[in-house]
């Protein structure tokens, strides 16, 4: 008998939290990482839970005794990622750290590791979007951020959690 093992799933755009709900009454067991995100909507700013994959979600499952194909004509769901005509499993123990590094609200408490001089983009707050460049770390969580902005490049100080590096795409 094979162990279970994680797979990705991906899914509809949007749809992820449709695709969870779908294959949970379907006695899968799935993960859905979520990351809180700054939304912009008339002239209101909020923070939102939106998953931490774009467009994918985990399920857990043993290919050798679980109809793993009904997971493919699941609402919400595109496909189960696969090589070839069979799944293809996750590393062992990726998604396993992320579900321990996950709060019990579903948001995933993960912070890259940055270094100075590094590129990186602000994902929270008024300045969303913009990149620039590491300039100093504190142990308070605390980091300094150049910016070109204003003619020139000034210095932003922001909370660790608002920038992730520039290459990234969360």
């Amino acid at each position: 008998m094979m162990r279970p093992r994680w797979y990705a799933v991906q899914c509809q755009p949007h749809r992820e939290r449709t695709a969870a709900v779908y294959l949970a009454g379907q006695s899968f067991d799935i993960f859905l990482p979520y990351r809180k995100r700054t939304r912009r909507h008339a002239r209101r700013i909020e923070a939102v839970k939106a998953p931490y994959f774009p467009g994918y979600l985990f399920v857990n499952l043993d290919v050798g005794s679980q109809p793993w194909r009904d997971i493919n004509a699941t609402v919400g769901v595109v496909r189960l990622v696969s090589n070839g005509d069979q799944p293809a499993p996750a590393p062992r123990g990726v998604v396993e750290a992320l579900r321990d590094a996950c709060k019990p609200d579903g948001l995933l408490d993960w912070q890259p590791g940055f270094h100075l001089g590094q590129r990186v983009r602000v994902n929270e707050g008024p300045l969303t979007g913009l990149i620039g460049e590491l300039n100093s770390l504190s142990d308070a969580g605390r980091i300094s951020v150049l910016l070109d902005m204003l003619g020139g490049r000034v210095p932003v100080f922001l909370p660790r959690a608002h920038v992730v590096p520039a290459d990234s795409s969360l």
